[in-house]
């Protein structure tokens, strides 16, 4: 899902701008002496007049590598809740930058006076909204500041003149933003540097030692030392006056060791679950309770409950660090072993069982300790980086990018982004990381492309291939089958990227002539017959709509949910049209926010929304009226999921009378519905009940599944986006037998259900079968999605490029496929159904590299016969089967022979067991004409069986070859018969057998 690309930008604070730029802080040092707290580790506040330090700071951030001092090193990172904040601190200062454009917007420097006072910078804390940030000092101390903003006020405003050479100015009183940016414009920048200041506001002292502190939007939560114990500190005093509680640890009955303190806490707000990691290595999953409002003089209750789900059976997995992955209710935990193990947090009452486990593709010696996991806003990646490098996997396991990959470990300095990393974070929806250098002096960003389905879960999202990046797209091309697929770069409009960074949503049409992407707010369109951009001349009607909800294309109106003045509504968007505040073809405002919403069956829209219902519309598209959304009918699922905000995504298959011939209004209760839900790929059934009430059976058909495709909802079905109203179908014949198959990916291997109709079929209550087996095809890289008509799974491979000439070295996303083909006719061969297996053969044949496939699906069987010995249980009974099923195609004689060529001589004795002799294998392909084939065989022959290799077979062929005037095969015989005897007496006999005159020294 993810793919770093290029080589990244670096920054860094330069130690004599920082120093000539700040105003000291004394952080209220002059006015207040600081009693002792109390000994049971209670805060004290301090507060300061705000106006005495309040501090604006021009933005200073500069790239490239500087002389720097201990003053200079970052210790700590931490971002915003959204990433568009982020806050460094060094040993005396703080600084607070945007990530688009990347600059400084202020730094305060503490005053020598409030060093000794309160010691040094140790470690940082940052409230979600990034309107608090916390420095914690070594003398105990945490000392808040708070953010101002002015959203008007900018420091610096990037303007650049017209770039067009005829362009006219706009008039006065034409009250608009300019959205044809020139090309200068980078992403993000029409927000240009905004004013910030930062300003003291109190200081907190901890008697009792702090451990692990973190900043919630509440409260700051404090793990403190002597006494053990958890200190939640208010940002603002509760309507009782209270400021502060304190729990002590010894008082949790399901805290293992009362003494030990904490390593590191973080808290996931979707998920509502603290992670607290012991130093002894265990790992805690804790949720608050209604206790936090408890009396004081009920000390024996306590303000959270939890249980350790990760204990360590040795020295190697104790836990050290862990993240939390609220998309997919996953809890990552790193351990001293350098290895990551991944949990499924099914419940909060105990039930948070391991998933699987992640380890580098290198030594821990190799990888050194682990540092942090971060997990990327949709969930899909897993970053994890390390004492001397970096490396990345999807959601359940599959390896993606890595620093490993590189030649040179440790790399050279102006490469330390291959090395090792302390800290970092995702930025722009996914779209960058933010790490930071091993000696922490420098900042790099690195530009990440991801598959565009992790942000709009949209069938032709997966079947197009459609990749983003932080300022364009990326379109796989592959129109005919047996042509190689292409891919088509795209940059965003720069205007709307300039003022709508980051991208959160983009979507392409199932005929891949229209894409739609959307930013923070508004939207704009793409046609690759005009190869033009359409946005929203008037910024005031782009900024009034926000996508929430996603995206689709049907034909070729754009369909876009979101939100316009707290209202949710759906638009239709027409290509056709400019974008203007009333523009939209049609608006249908909903009840309740969109969570996902699909095109199903060419004519019907699905809408899942807040509370927890699936509606049903179908586009009216008559000639007379503009294309309007009626709703038919709708389903509500409550008592089946039980989190809406959890879906990913949802669909449903309706079968093949009913979509062809039956009502729309009565698909609801024919359709089995398919969602995806933290990983779980759900099938339900209808099962009509008495009085018509609809019930549904539930089955989990798949775990694991990051995404998945409906091969019919996926595909082209019309050559041109207007042609579905006269019903024309132009589905291609290759393929055809997967029309209807169900994929999937659970980051090991592709899975497919070559008939979707048939696994709603075996999973019926009544006859209470098991869940029908996908069949699984193995790659080596990430498959982005199955080239049906093609036969392939198209996906990309992260690759390290080196350039010696240029001192470069980068990132690049490398094509890759692979044929599932072979993959497909065992699994027909394994069950015995050769009528299905002729089937998909047919309707691949006229690909060029069907025999290819057919030759590794022999080299597969074989390969697997092999390795299993003599005295398996399938004692040949697949190879057995496999030969007569390929004796059936024109190609047998040489898929055998290809086969044969590739393979170890080992292997010969398995393959011809099944086979008839070789050396009538070469008569048969003698008398039909394919004499390199026959040549072959010789080869083989005289390698596997010797004794009946004859010099009367060569002059056969010989003659053979020199009818028809194949002088290049006569040549490549020769060379044969000569390497086999030197003397050339048998290259003789073979030519005088094929009738050659055979001339030594000129004589015969």
């Amino acid at each position: 899902m993810y793919w770093p690309l290029g080589i990244p930008n670096y920054y860094s604070v330069r130690p004599h701008t920082t120093a000539t730029s700040s105003t000291e802080t004394h952080d209220g040092t002059p006015q207040y002496d600081l009693p002792s707290s109390a000994t049971n580790g209670a805060a004290q506040e301090y507060g300061g007049d705000d106006g005495d330090i309040s501090l604006s700071q021009p933005p200073s951030a500069a790239g490239g590598a500087h002389n720097s001092t201990s003053d200079d090193h970052i210790l700590d990172l931490r971002s915003s809740r959204g990433g568009q904040i982020f806050a460094t601190i060094t040993r005396r200062s703080l600084s607070v930058w945007q990530t688009k454009p990347t600059a400084v917007l202020a730094t305060a420097v503490r005053s020598r006076q409030s060093l000794s006072a309160y010691g040094d910078n140790v470690a940082l804390l940052v409230r979600p909204d990034a309107l608090i940030i916390v420095v914690q000092t070594s003398g105990g101390f945490l000392i808040t500041y708070s953010l101002a903003s002015d959203p008007n006020a900018q420091v610096y405003q990037l303007s650049i003149r017209n770039w067009t050479v005829n362009g006219r100015r706009q008039s006065a009183d034409a009250i608009r933003r300019s959205t044809t940016a020139g090309p200068d414009y980078g992403a993000g920048d029409g927000s240009g540097i905004r004013d910030v200041s930062i300003r003291f506001r109190m200081v907190i002292r901890i008697d009792a030692g702090i451990s692990k502190a973190i900043a919630l939007d509440d409260e700051l939560m404090v793990a403190t030392t002597k006494p053990a114990a958890i200190q939640c500190i208010r940002w603002s005093p509760d309507k009782s006056g209270s400021s502060h509680n304190t729990d002590l640890l010894k008082r949790m009955p399901w805290f293992a060791e009362k003494s030990t303190n904490m390593a590191d806490m973080v808290f996931d707000k979707p998920m509502g679950l603290h992670v607290w990691l012991s130093m002894d290595g265990r790992a805690y999953a804790v949720q608050r309770t209604h206790a936090r409002n408890r009396r004081k003089s009920d000390a024996a209750d306590t303000a959270y409950k939890g249980f350790c789900f990760h204990e360590p059976e040795s020295n190697d997995d104790c836990a050290v660090t862990v993240a939390v992955n609220a998309r997919f209710s996953l809890v990552a935990v790193g351990c001293a072993d350098a290895s990551i193990r991944i949990y499924t947090a099914k419940d909060y009452l105990g039930n948070i069982p391991i998933s699987h486990a992640l380890v580098p593709s290198v030594s821990r010696e190799t990888s050194g300790a682990l540092k942090f996991i971060l997990h990327s806003p949709d969930g899909y990646c897993i970053f994890a980086g390390f004492e001397n490098g970096w490396a990345t996997w999807s959601v359940y396991g599959k390896p993606g990018a890595t620093s490993f990959a590189s030649n040179e470990q440790p790399p050279p300095p102006q490469h330390w982004w291959l090395g090792g990393v302390a800290d970092g974070f995702f930025a722009g929806a996914g779209a960058e990381v933010f790490l930071l250098a091993a000696d922490r002096t420098q900042l790099c960003v690195l530009e990440i492309a991801r598959a565009a389905v992790a942000g709009c879960f949209d069938m032709a999202n997966i079947h197009r291939a459609l990749l983003q990046t932080s300022s364009g797209l990326m379109v796989q091309r592959a129109e005919a089958p047996g042509q190689d697929a292409q891919w088509q770069t795209l940059r965003f409009p720069a205007g709307y990227l300039s003022r709508q960074w980051p991208i959160r949503c983009a979507v392409i049409s199932a005929c891949g002539k229209y894409i739609a992407i959307a930013g923070r707010r508004g939207l704009a369109h793409y046609s690759t017959a005009s190869g033009r951009w359409k946005t929203f001349d008037d910024p005031y009607a782009e900024d009034d709509f926000t996508v929430r909800g996603g995206m689709c294309w049907y034909q070729h109106i754009l369909v876009a949910a979101g939100e316009s003045e707290g209202q949710s509504q759906i638009r239709l968007y027409s290509r056709e049209k400019n974008l203007t505040g009333a523009s939209a073809v049609f608006t249908e405002v909903m009840q309740s926010p969109i969570i996902h919403m699909a095109i199903q069956d060419a004519n019907s829209l699905l809408v899942y929304t807040h509370e927890n219902v699936l509606l049903h519309y179908v586009f009216d598209a008559s000639p007379s009226t503009a294309v309007r959304l009626v709703q038919v009918g709708q389903i509500g699922f409550h008592g089946i999921i039980r989190a809406p905000t959890r879906i990913r995504s949802i669909s449903w298959i309706v079968p093949d009378e009913q979509r062809e011939h039956g009502d729309p209004s009565h698909d609801v209760a024919k359709a089995a519905v398919l969602f995806l839900v933290d990983g779980k790929l759900v099938l339900l059934q209808p099962s009509p009940e008495e009085h018509r009430e609809l019930k549904y059976d539930m089955r989990v058909i798949a775990h694991d599944v990051e995404f998945y495709l409906l091969a019919r909802e996926g595909r082209t079905r019309t050559a041109h986006p207007l042609s579905a109203l006269s019903g024309a179908d132009t589905t291609t014949p290759s393929g055809s037998s997967l029309h209807d198959s169900l994929w999937f990916f659970n980051g090991s291997a592709m899975h497919v259900w070559p008939d979707v109709h048939e696994l709603v079929s075996s999973i019926s209550s009544e006859l209470n079968q098991q869940t029908l087996p996908p069949v699984a095809i193995g790659t080596d890289f990430y498959p982005l999605a199955p080239l049906i008509d093609h036969g392939t799974l198209s996906g990309l491979e992260p690759t390290l490029v080196h350039r010696r000439d240029a001192d470069l070295v980068f990132f690049r996303a490398a094509p890759r496929s692979h044929l599932f083909i072979p993959a497909l006719l065992r699994h027909y061969l394994s069950r015995f159904d050769s009528p299905a297996a002729l089937h998909l053969s047919d309707s691949y044949k006229d690909l060029p590299y069907f025999p290819h496939a057919l030759e590794v699906l022999l080299h597969d069987v074989l390969d697997d016969e092999v390795d299993a010995g003599p005295h398996a249980a399938t004692d040949g009974a697949q190879l057995a089967s496999l030969l007569p099923f390929l004796s059936s195609f024109p190609s047998y004689l040489d898929i055998v022979l290809g086969c044969a060529r590739k393979t170890e001589i080992r292997s010969w004795t398995t393959l011809f067991r099944h086979l008839p002799p070789v050396a009538q294998l070469f008569e048969q392909a003698l008398r039909d004409g394919k004499l390199k084939t026959a040549g072959g065989f010789l080869l083989v022959l005289h390698t596997f069986d010797e004794e009946r290799f004859t010099a009367e077979m060569m002059a056969r062929l010989l003659g053979e070859a020199r009818k028809e005037g194949d002088w290049d095969l006569c040549k490549e015989l020769a060379r044969f018969l000569v390497g086999v005897d030197a003397s050339g007496e048998l290259l003789r006999r073979s030519l005088r057998g094929a009738g050659m005159e055979v001339r030594v020294n000129g004589s015969s």
